[in-house]
């Protein structure tokens, strides 16, 4: 006997009634099912082509595949009804309509990071063991002020590490070179200029420290903290004398008269004047002379020096009455590190030291002979 290729379920004797929500996932498996018929077992989907009109739905002969009544048996045709096998209709969902003008989505390039200059503190160098931590500390200032920045220190001679060894270890990396000095001289202008170009290193060389307006705060802040002012003295009895370490370049006393000048303006009137421990006049003693001879008896000694070292001890040995302490690390002197090299970042790189010619605080190298003699 031979099976319907389709058999047709006898109904349920007394079927119960479905409602609503039953009827909605009926149909929902329904569609479902005739959607997957489409999809091949590979995951590719069928074409979807309409299907021609069975000669059975236009009233012809039916020339569906017969089905087979038994293994081995001779394929016996049995006629199939064309309506038994017609899939159930499915609704189609166009895509919604996309705007031919509306933007493709667009990555945004992310820039790549490009490091920052290393900094490198170009300090004098001392066989006093106080100058290494004294400028140690400073450049930890420097590091909290900047957080992430990369400054190194290297010395000029005397201390460890030597400028030579510290840009060497660059390996490459560009630099900007802040010399710790207070002012010009022959390390600024010669001696750290030959090193970066014995290193062949890509580095800009910044100016020195001073003069600078935050040098004349820190140094007013030094002598405040040494007990200056003296209420006995008054402003018409008291001086200062700016001790420096003292340079045979011109250019070194012009600044130290500059920052000599700022902080008369900053102590509202008192004398200032600057003096030399070495190869330079006028010495501390001398310039003490010419301030007692102005009637200025009661006189501080300001240190424009960074560290402790054996310039200092000497003109601190030599003050009559309180005697500030070098500059150190002060947080305005951190600060004017950063500014300097802040300012000598994006500056083209220079082939000889960087001095400021022009603006408020310039320091050109006068004509008159070096070391003039002290005034009140």
């Amino acid at each position: 006997m031979t099976e319907p290729a389709h058999p047709r379920e006898s109904p349920l004797p007394n079927p119960l009634p479905l409602d609503g929500s039953t009827r909605l996932l009926i149909s929902v498996t329904a569609q479902l099912a005739a959607q997957l018929s489409h999809v091949q077992l590979n995951g590719v989907r069928r074409p979807m082509t309409s299907p021609s009109p069975s000669p059975a739905a236009a009233g012809g002969p039916s020339t569906a595949p017969a089905a087979t009544a038994q293994c081995g048996a001779d394929p016996v045709p049995v006629p199939v009804s064309a309506t038994a096998i017609a899939p159930a209709p499915v609704p189609v969902v166009a895509p919604a309509p996309v705007s031919a003008t509306a933007p493709a989505p667009v990555t945004a390039a992310v820039p790549v990071p490009v490091a920052a200059p290393v900094l490198v503190a170009v300090a004098h160098g001392s066989r006093d063991p106080r100058a290494l931590r004294t400028v140690s500390r400073l450049l930890d200032r420097v590091r909290e002020l900047r957080p992430g920045a990369d400054v190194r220190l290297g010395h000029i001679e005397l201390d460890t590490p030597l400028l030579p060894d510290t840009l060497a270890g660059l390996r490459g990396r560009e630099a900007v070179l802040v010399p710790l000095l207070l002012g010009r001289g022959f390390h600024v202008g010669h001696d750290i200029p030959a090193a970066v170009a014995a290193a062949g290193v890509r580095a800009r060389l910044a100016p020195p420290l001073g003069p600078h307006p935050l040098l004349v705060e820190a140094l007013h802040d030094r002598l405040v903290e040494a007990g200056w002012p003296d209420p006995r003295a008054g402003a018409r009895g008291a001086g200062v004398v700016l001790a420096a370490a003292g340079s045979r370049d011109p250019a070194s006393a012009a600044d130290a008269r500059r920052t000599a000048a700022l902080l008369t303006e900053r102590l509202g009137g008192v004398p200032v004047v600057p003096a030399y421990a070495s190869a330079c006049s006028p010495t501390v003693p001398e310039a003490l002379r010419a301030l007692a001879a102005r009637g200025r008896h009661r006189v501080a000694l300001a240190s424009y020096f960074t560290a402790p070292g054996r310039f200092a001890t000497a003109s601190r040995s030599a003050a009559p009455w309180v005697a500030a302490a070098p500059l150190g690390d002060h947080p305005a002197l951190a600060r004017l590190v950063l500014h300097r090299y802040d300012a000598a970042r994006d500056a083209p790189y220079a082939t000889s030291a960087p001095y400021a010619t022009s603006g408020p605080y310039a320091t050109v190298a006068p004509t008159a002979a070096p070391c003039p003699p002290a005034t009140a």
